[in-house]
């Protein structure tokens, strides 16, 4: 059943504007936005004094699941996206098995009709070993195709390094195409240099000299380069680098866009000097890089060149983090806590609300192409969250709801608190309380 829920007096911030307004749901969609008088089947929810913004969309999650549970799962970690007023996802293939067949992807989609608390959907894997039968599909039926991550099955796996596979990809893909932007050639003669003097427990500060600015920059312009050739719709996911920003454009709206790019929560949030806090648990593919780049990353987000903000979450167990450089998993768990980080950077000044749902709400919807979700609009899905901007908690183990059960923002104070999520009009979280039966819906996505 759909409730009937009125939300009342909330500041509306949606489409470059913020306003005080009332947006009524009906039948898991929004029915009215303006000022509404309840009615005794109405749900009130008096948003006084809180803001109301779409659901965040986040374009890049590791949810692990299948074959990598231990680690984090479509319930557990929907669950943690949802107190974060994360309401839709993409998940990336490098589960086990790796998703590179249409068989193992509607096996996923699936196990998320089950599990999944948000709304949810999946990139096909494509590497060297499936490219010839990805070219041979109608890839218009996938949301994107991507690599990211399945260089950790074994090498060569990164379209990046592999420009014959990836002109291939390119000439013959109709959908996105979402690559993992480094040179594999450059990082192994770092690991060989540093590993020549440091053995193999290479102190984690030394990951971003070792997955540097150039192995990221010369990938990233050989993709362009290429994917221009062919006219072929390219993403880059998580920028790294003040060097890369100066690739993309600005002069176009994005819906017309043929190359995009990202940056993840945590590339402008910390920077080199958190590596000797914070070790292993900040170690992230590509890197975690200066100041100056975090800097020139949050400049190109403001002005158009870094087209939406993802979390690129990865659990990992603590066992596995905190190993020696080679054997530390690469990634860490953002996704509660992206709209926060993100509000910390508006109470700096340093980005406007409507800037922040424009990077997380809108534009994924627009560059994926999704139906009726990112804006709150009548008609649309009824994702949304309600959030108290003057709330302080801190970041710690009871309140992470991450199956891993830690996080690199531990110890963080936050000024502004996650109240209310609301997923086809299913109010799933309610001030630390989840309704669980309802589950979120496969993203529909078209032209």
């Amino acid at each position: 059943m759909y409730e009937n829920i009125l939300i009342k007096n909330a500041t509306v911030v949606n489409e470059g504007k913020s306003f005080i307004g009332d947006v009524l749901l009906a039948d898991g969609r929004i029915e009215q936005i303006g000022t509404i008088d309840p009615e005794p089947h109405h749900q009130v929810i008096d948003a006084t004094g809180k803001h109301l913004f779409p659901g965040i969309i986040d374009g890049q999650v590791h949810f692990r699941d299948p074959g990598l549970t231990h680690k984090g799962d479509l319930y557990t970690e929907s669950k943690a996206a949802i107190a974060g007023g994360v309401t839709s996802f993409i998940d990336m293939p490098n589960t086990v098995p790796n998703i590179l067949t249409i068989e193992s992807l509607r096996d996923k989609y699936e196990i998320a009709s089950k599990k999944s608390l948000a709304n949810y959907s999946f990139f096909l894997g494509v590497n060297a070993d499936n490219i010839d039968e990805v070219i041979k599909m109608d890839t218009s039926q996938f949301i994107g195709v991507s690599d990211d991550g399945l260089y950790f099955t074994k090498k060569g796996n990164l379209l990046a390094d592999q420009p014959e596979t990836m002109e291939k990809l390119f000439a013959n893909c109709s959908s996105i195409i979402a690559i993992h932007s480094e040179k594999e050639e450059i990082v192994e003669e770092n690991e060989r240099l540093y590993k020549e003097k440091y053995g193999a427990d290479i102190p984690a500060k030394f990951h971003p000299l070792i997955r540097n600015t150039k192995g990221c920059y010369e990938a990233t312009k050989r993709a362009i380069e290429l994917a221009k050739k062919h006219q072929a719709r390219l993403h880059i996911l998580h920028l790294t680098t003040e060097a890369e920003t100066h690739l993309f454009q600005n002069d176009l709206p994005l819906q017309d866009k043929k190359i995009t790019t990202e940056v993840s929560v945590h590339h402008l949030w910390f920077s080199d000097k958190d590596y000797d806090r914070l070790g292993m648990l900040i170690k992230w593919n590509p890197a975690i890089k200066t100041e100056e780049d975090r800097a020139g990353l949050f400049k190109a987000l403001l002005d158009d060149r870094i087209d939406i903000i993802t979390t690129d979450h990865a659990p990992h167990t603590l066992e596995e983090k905190e190993q020696a450089y080679f054997q530390s998993m690469s990634g860490a768990p953002m996704v509660q806590h992206s709209l926060n980080c993100m509000l910390e950077f508006y109470k700096r000044d340093l980005i406007s609300l409507e800037k922040i749902v424009e990077k997380m709400c809108h534009n994924p919807s627009i560059l994926y192409k999704m139906t009726h979700r990112g804006f709150i609009r009548k008609g649309y899905y009824a994702d949304l969250t309600l959030v108290d901007l003057n709330k302080n908690w801190t970041v710690a183990k009871d309140n992470l709801l991450y199956k891993c059960g830690w996080s690199p923002l531990e110890g963080t104070l936050f000024q502004t608190e996650i109240q209310q999520t609301f997923v086809n009009g299913h109010l799933v979280y309610d001030k630390g309380h989840f309704s669980k039966e309802q589950k979120g819906k496969e993203i529909e996505f078209g032209t």
